[in-house]
């Protein structure tokens, strides 16, 4: 156990990862509390369900609770530098389901509801899962 801990917590990269963490962290949390709490101008459970269900994500209301909780609390641990690498693979799942549900069809560019956003938020993740939480993170702690 202590070896599989070990292998998710370590982190070679350095203090620069840190600030690329922390800015995606509090990106994804914000836009899961949008979707959770209809915190930030968001719909909350209720309305993010329906307008999920509408786009042929069913059951909409399940699946507004597992992106808003994974945008929520995989947000918090990229802050926390907690479980990164988990966080990251949770992060880049629902980007890739974000990509190719809802964005791919309008294009490259966010000014027409683009994927442009979305893949950028997936390469911070893909990064994060490649290279750890950093020097600055509690993983970095938890693996010593």
């Amino acid at each position: 156990m202590n070896h599989l801990i070990k292998r998710i917590t370590i982190s070679h990269a350095g203090y620069g990862i840190t600030l690329l963490r922390i800015v995606a962290g509090l990106t994804f949390a914000a836009h899961g509390a949008q979707k959770l709490f209809g915190w930030f101008g968001g719909y909350g459970l209720s309305g993010t369900g329906q307008w999920m269900e509408s786009i042929g994500l069913a059951p909409g209301f399940l699946m507004a609770l597992l992106a808003g909780s994974g945008e929520f609390f995989g947000g918090l641990a990229l802050i926390l530098g907690l479980l990164v690498r988990p966080a990251s693979v949770v992060l880049s799942t629902a980007m890739l389901v974000a990509i190719f549900a809802v964005h791919i069809g309008n294009g490259f560019f966010m000014s027409n509801n683009g994927y442009e956003y979305a893949l950028v938020l997936l390469a911070i993740s893909l990064a994060l899962l490649s290279e750890g939480g950093g020097r600055l993170s509690l993983d970095e702690r938890l693996s010593r």
